[in-house]
This record gives C-alpha cells, sequence and structure tokens, in this order.
C-alpha cells in the first residue's frame, strides 16, 4: 500500500496551496494520517497529523496557526493540508503516510509512519 500526494506547485510568499493525500488501493478511513515534508539537503520532517475520525490534530510549531490538516468525510480516501501564508522556508517535498498503530499519538518520529509514496514539490519563492 501506498500514499499519493499531490496539488504541489510554486507560490509566491504569503500564497495558500492546499495538498491531497490519497491511498493507492484501499480507504484511508480507519488510520491516522501524517504530513511530513522533506526540504533540500535535509531530513524528511514532521508537519501534522489527524485522526482517522478526524476530531483531533496536532501540528510542529513552525506551521500552527497557518496550515490545517483535514479529511473528507465523503470521501474515506482523502485528507488534505491546507496552508496558509506560505513563506521560502516552507519549500520542500510534501508525503502523507499512514501512523502505525504502535504509535503514540503525538509522535513526530518519521519511524512511526509508513506506506510512504511519492511527495508533491511545494516551491515557495517571489
Amino acid at each position: 500500500v501506498q500514499l499519493q500526494a499531490s496539488g504541489g506547485d510554486f507560490v509566491q510568499p504569503g500564497g495558500s496551496l492546499t495538498l491531497s493525500c490519497t491511498a493507492s488501493d484501499f480507504a484511508l478511513g480507519a488510520y491516522a494520517i501524517g504530513w511530513f515534508r522533506q526540504a533540500p539537503g535535509k531530513e524528511r520532517d514532521f508537519v501534522a497529523a489527524i485522526t482517522w475520525t478526524g476530531d483531533r490534530t496536532y501540528y510542529t510549531d513552525s506551521v500552527k496557526g497557518r496550515f490545517t490538516i483535514s479529511r473528507d468525510n465523503a470521501k474515506n480516501t482523502v485528507y488534505y493540508l491546507q496552508m496558509n501564508s506560505l513563506n521560502p522556508e516552507d519549500t520542500a517535498v510534501y508525503y502523507c503516510a499512514i501512523m502505525k498503530v504502535s504509535a503514540r499519538w503525538g509522535t513526530s518520529r518519521e519511524a512511526d509512519f509508513g506506506s510512504w509514496g511519492q511527495g508533491t514539490q511545494v516551491t515557495v519563492s517571489s
């Protein structure tokens, strides 16, 4: 099983983008999902996570108040990352992944997530 992130684009500072996360061959409805990002030359870092019910979320400090993670309640296969007030430091390849059932809620460890797929490039520049 792999997830697919999409919606990346080139955007000017202060702009907005919405990324989508879908599964290749199964419904995501029963899984907590996380978003990560990897800037050039850097490690992949945690961004946000949401429960499969959509009622609980948490974010890394640098995106709090600017990014919103959500799920489409009508479609159990789609999760979103709404990104506002983008700045050049947000430039990265963004990935979504499934939180492992053994993971502790609140984790930001890459090892606690799996089913990584191809990411989507977000470039913030003037």
